[in-house]
Formats: C-alpha cells, sequence, structure tokens
C-alpha cells in the first residue's frame, strides 16, 4: 500500500502544545466560526476533550466528510492513522485540547 501523504506537507495536530512528557502531548486547538485546522496526521492515539463546543465538520484525505458536533464538555477517543482537516461550521467558536498517547 502506498502512502499517499508522502508528497504532502501536513500541518500540526493543534495550534500549539501545551503540555508533553514521555507519555502524552497536549495540544490547544482554537477555531473561530469558518475557520479550518490545516491537513494532518494523527499518529498516535488521541482523546480530544472539548472546553467549548462547535458543530465540526471533519474532511479526510480521500473526501470523506464527516459531522463532527462536539458540546462542550464532551471526551472523543480516536484511533491514529487519520490524516484529514478540521472545519469548524458553526457559528460559535471552538475550544479543545488534544491528549495524544504516545
Amino acid at each position: 500500500m502506498t502512502d499517499v501523504t508522502h508528497d504532502l506537507e501536513l500541518g500540526p495536530v493543534g495550534q500549539e502544545i501545551v503540555f508533553e512528557n514521555d507519555r502524552v502531548r497536549v495540544w490547544h486547538i482554537r477555531l473561530a466560526p469558518g475557520e479550518r485546522q490545516p491537513l494532518h496526521r494523527h499518529d498516535h492515539p488521541y482523546l480530544v476533550v472539548a472546553i467549548e463546543g462547535a458543530k465540526n465538520v471533519v474532511q479526510t484525505i480521500d473526501g470523506t466528510r464527516i459531522d463532527a458536533d462536539e458540546p462542550a464538555g464532551g471526551v472523543v477517543y480516536r484511533d491514529p492513522g487519520a490524516v484529514h482537516m478540521l472545519t469548524n461550521v458553526g457559528d460559535t467558536t471552538y475550544l479543545a485540547r488534544l491528549v495524544e498517547l504516545k
């Protein structure tokens, strides 16, 4: 199987790393309404903790669109390997912490 991402320039998982040790890395993610997180890859399993919820859409590298409403206080677990971008399609600012499990 060919890695279709090897020629792509991928962005970071979040805007800023707010904590990291040998077991976890915690990213700050903030998206204003209409703002998009660039195409990125998740190399580790991770949790997303929504601090301020929003209506988001995940678009995978193969073009699949997934509605991802994330309410404030919600927690989601995801397996590694995903290559996608995240867009806030709602009218509220999205604020989250993404915790990568190393």
